[in-house]
């Protein structure tokens, strides 16, 4: 599929790495460094702005490098980018370690996952079909 972008940062477009990639890597569009400390959150500006087909969202969700190295995930992963979105791409950056990390101009901070979604239709009813699982959620199924 073809996606409509305009790219205002000094960086490439985001690519797939692999044949099988299902996300492509968002880097930070920035003027100086952001020092990210212990429990802090921030918007990391992207450059880059895209006109989804109505029918689809772009999804914006943590690499798992920074997050399994350095404890940096997107705060409300994943974020969606919506089709009628016209602004600029952001990510919520939170530091869940316990030392400052440090955001270069460029660096790979997110990935976005290009995704086909469907519109719901409610149909109000009083009561549901039930099943073996029932109202158990939150973890009834057990840890092992």
């Amino acid at each position: 599929m073809q996606i409509k972008i305009i790219n205002k940062s000094n960086h490439e477009l985001p690519n797939y790495e692999t044949i099988a990639s299902a996300g492509m890597d968002l880097r930070a569009n920035i003027s100086e460094p952001i020092t990210l400390k212990s429990l802090e959150r921030t918007i990391v500006k992207t450059g880059l702005f895209i006109e989804l087909p109505i029918g689809f969202e772009a999804q914006v969700r943590p690499r798992s490098g920074l997050a399994a190295k350095k404890g940096i995930t997107v705060l409300n992963s994943p974020g969606t980018v919506d089709a009628d979105y016209r602004g600029e791409i952001g990510v919520i950056l939170v530091n869940l370690s316990n030392e400052d990390f440090i955001i270069e101009n460029g660096e790979r901070i997110a990935q976005l996952i290009i995704a086909k979604h469907e519109r719901a239709e409610w149909i109000e009813v009083t009561e549901l079909s039930e099943t073996s699982r029932g109202e158990g959620g939150f973890g009834s199924t057990g840890v092992k």
